[in-house]
């Protein structure tokens, strides 16, 4: 089940066995990370993330800490929370953002039979498929 709102800027797919708020963050750095959310956008209130995600304040709070704590997000008084000026993220950072998709993606490949090349092949022409005109080849 996938959750998105038009408060929240980033998706969320509950699954079983991580809990709620690794969910939550990994789903908020990806959208920071990825560019989804963009430099001083206003970050959902822990209020917001609670009542919006149906998940405990205390979570929600947990979850804007954890953030803040990254470097990801800036409390700025009076102001609220905003999405913090991010460095140019490393190869390594957004590989670490697919972890999990990445995984399940080689178990399934691996489950079907497949070789290698042919996932490449399979991950390349969707690569293509999903590519915006004038969009090919940027990083």
């Amino acid at each position: 089940m996938f959750i998105s709102t038009h408060v929240i800027a980033f998706r969320l797919s509950f699954q079983p066995g991580i809990s709620l708020y690794e969910q939550v963050v990994y789903a908020a750095k990806k959208a920071v990370v990825s560019g989804q959310m963009r430099p001083g956008e206003p970050f959902p209130s822990v209020r917001t993330l609670s009542k919006e995600l149906k998940i405990n304040p205390n979570t929600a709070h947990k979850v804007v800490t954890q953030l803040v704590n990254e470097g990801l997000l800036e409390v700025n008084p009076g102001l609220g929370t905003v999405v913090a000026a991010l460095p140019p993220s490393t190869a390594g950072e957004r590989r670490s953002l697919l972890r999990t998709e990445l995984e399940q993606l080689v178990v399934e490949a691996k489950k079907l039979g497949m070789k290698l090349n042919d996932v490449e092949e399979a991950l390349v022409d969707h690569w293509k498929r999903l590519d915006a005109p004038g969009e090919r080849n940027k990083p």
